[in-house]
């Protein structure tokens, strides 16, 4: 039996949806045809992101190639995050226990709520006027 040459999952996250693609290769990261560390800004976002690569042992052991579309850049770090642990479970089904008990296999759902007729947004209300 032949293992295959490159993994794939969807990570979503908010209104985010990060296509996510790993390779066996040297560790080097491509969001939106732009480098990791060019991409994402932010230190914490950085992290939170190999955080699955990290905690399973396999970093630098593949590629990732990423397409995100949507959301800001929080809500794509953390869809980034929810696709790699997907695609190291088609990798090794053995990832689960680890991946599930840190939480990166569950769908962060929080979306902004649509707003209402009759209302400002989404909850407020206009001003009430007793005369």
């Amino acid at each position: 039996m032949t293992e295959k040459v490159s993994y794939y999952a969807t990570g979503k996250r908010k209104e985010s949806v990060a296509r996510v693609r790993l390779i066996p290769g040297d560790g080097k990261i491509i969001v939106n045809d732009r480098d990791f560390n060019e991409y994402f800004k932010r230190e914490s976002q950085k992290t939170m992101i190999i955080e699955p690569l990290r905690i399973t042992n396999t970093f630098g052991a593949y590629d990732i190639i990423a397409d995100i579309k949507g959301g800001g850049t929080s809500g794509q770090a953390g869809a980034l995050r929810h696709g790699i642990s997907k695609a190291l479970l088609e990798i090794n089904e053995e990832y689960r226990p680890i991946l599930k008990k840190e939480g990166f296999l569950t769908r962060d759902s929080r979306v902004k709520e649509r707003k209402k007729y009759g209302l400002k947004k989404a909850r407020k209300r206009p001003q009430f006027s007793k005369r």
